[in-house]
C-alpha cells in the first residue's frame, strides 16, 4: 500500500459534536446499526494519511437531518453543518472538500439550500439520501430540487439510509439493508425518466451502487417492461452513475463494478470513520491487488480530478509526520496486507 498521499476520497463522513450532541438528545447514538464513531479533523487526517489519501470530500452520512421532524429545524441544521464543512474546507483547502447536506424530504427548503451551498460556500457537490422518510429519490414532486442542481451542473453523492421498515433481528442495516437502499433510489432515478430529465447532474452511487452492477440486466428487463423502454437505453442510463469503491473493492466485487460502469466512473472512497482503520486497509489492498496501474490510478486520483476539476492539479505533498509515526503506520499497513491475503478464499 503506497504511502504517498494521492488519493481522492469521495467518501468519508464527518461527525461534528454539536450534530452528535443533537442525535443523542433525540436517542439517537448509532447509525445503520453502528456506533456514532468519534471523529476530528485531526483523526480524520492521520486515517488519510494511513490509506495515501490526498484529499476526502466529506459528507454527513444517515440520519442527516431527517430526524428533526419540524421543516424549519432542519433547515436550520442543514445550514449550520454546511457553514461547518465549508470552515474545515477553508481550515484544510488541499485536504478537504465536502458535499453539502440537504433537509429532505423538503424539495424546496433542500433547492434553496444547495444553491446557498454551491454557489456561496463552495461546496462540491450535495449529499442525498436514497430515502428519506420512506420517500426515495425519484419520486413525485422532486423537479424544483432537480431543476436547481442540473442547472448548476451538480454532483449528487446519493448515501443510502436505513429501509423504511424493521430491521432484521441479527442483520444489521449497513451490512446489507444499505445496499438494497441506494439500489432503490437508482432504479427509481432511471425508471422516472430523472436521469434522462436532468442529463447534467453527475449522481455518484456509494459502496459500488448497491447491488446495480450485479442486477442491472435484470433491472433493464423489468423497468423496460414496465415504461416499453429499450433494454439497452435503461442499461445505458444505469451505466451513466459514477460508483465509489467504499467497502466494495473486494476479489468478488471489484470485477463486477469494473465491467459494468464506464470507464472513468468508479472513485475511490473509505467510507471512514463509520468503516474502521482495519475495515479501510483491507478494502484499500482489494483494490491495490484487483486492478492493474492504470485502472488503478484513475480510481485513485483522475477520475475524481475530471469530476472535481478544482482538484485538478498536482497532490499536497506528504506531510511531515515524525518518525514513530510514520513507522507505526508503516506497520499497520504490512500487517493489513498480510491480513488480506490471508482470508482471501482458497488461500488455506
Amino acid at each position: 500500500m503506497s504511502a504517498a498521499p494521492h488519493r481522492i476520497d469521495v467518501h468519508q463522513h464527518i461527525v461534528p459534536a454539536f450534530y452528535r450532541d443533537l442525535l443523542a438528545k433525540a436517542g439517537l447514538v448509532e447509525a445503520g446499526g453502528r456506533q456514532l464513531p468519534d471523529w476530528s479533523p485531526e483523526s480524520a487526517l492521520e486515517q488519510m494519511d494511513l490509506l495515501g489519501t490526498a484529499t476526502a470530500i466529506v459528507s454527513v452520512s444517515t440520519p442527516g437531518t431527517g430526524f428533526l421532524t419540524e421543516p424549519g429545524e432542519a433547515t436550520a441544521l442543514a445550514r449550520r453543518l454546511n457553514d461547518f464543512s465549508a470552515s474545515l474546507t477553508a481550515q484544510h483547502p488541499h485536504r478537504f472538500g465536502h458535499f453539502a447536506t440537504l433537509p429532505m424530504p423538503d424539495t424546496a427548503a433542500s433547492a434553496t439550500e444547495a444553491a446557498r451551498a454551491l454557489d456561496e460556500l463552495g461546496a462540491d457537490g450535495v449529499t442525498l439520501l436514497a430515502n428519506n422518510r420512506g420517500t426515495y429519490l425519484g419520486a413525485d414532486g422532486q423537479d424544483a430540487l432537480w431543476r436547481t442542481l442540473n442547472e448548476r451542473r451538480a454532483v449528487v453523492f446519493v448515501h443510502p439510509a436505513e429501509l423504511p421498515a424493521p430491521a432484521v433481528d441479527g442483520i444489521p442495516p449497513f451490512a446489507a439493508d444499505f445496499l438494497l437502499d441506494t439500489t432503490r433510489a437508482a432504479y427509481l432515478l432511471v425508471r422516472n425518466g430523472v436521469v434522462r430529465r436532468y442529463p447534467d447532474i453527475r449522481f455518484v452511487l456509494s459502496h459500488a451502487g448497491g447491488f446495480v452492477p450485479y442486477a442491472s440486466h435484470r433491472m433493464a428487463v423489468a423497468i423496460a417492461s414496465d415504461t416499453g423502454r429499450s433494454p439497452l437505453d435503461v442499461l445505458e442510463d444505469l451505466r451513466g452513475f459514477y460508483f465509489d469503491t467504499a467497502l466494495s473493492s473486494s476479489p468478488a466485487a471489484l470485477p463486477t463494478l469494473l465491467a459494468f460502469a464506464r470507464p472513468g466512473h468508479v472513485l475511490f472512497g473509505s467510507d471512514w470513520p463509520f468503516a474502521p482503520a482495519a475495515a479501510g486497509q483491507y478494502f484499500v489492498n482489494g483494490l491495490e491487488g484487483g486492478a492493474d496501474p492504470g485502472t488503478r490510478a484513475a480510481i485513485d486520483r483522475t477520475n475524481a480530478q475530471a469530476l472535481f476539476p478544482r482538484l485538478g492539479g498536482a497532490p499536497a505533498p506528504a506531510p511531515d509526520r515524525p518518525v514513530a509515526v510514520r513507522l507505526r503506520q508503516s506497520a499497520r499497513r504490512a500487517g493489513a496486507r498480510l491480513i488480506f491475503k490471508l482470508v482471501q478464499p482458497g488461500t488455506r
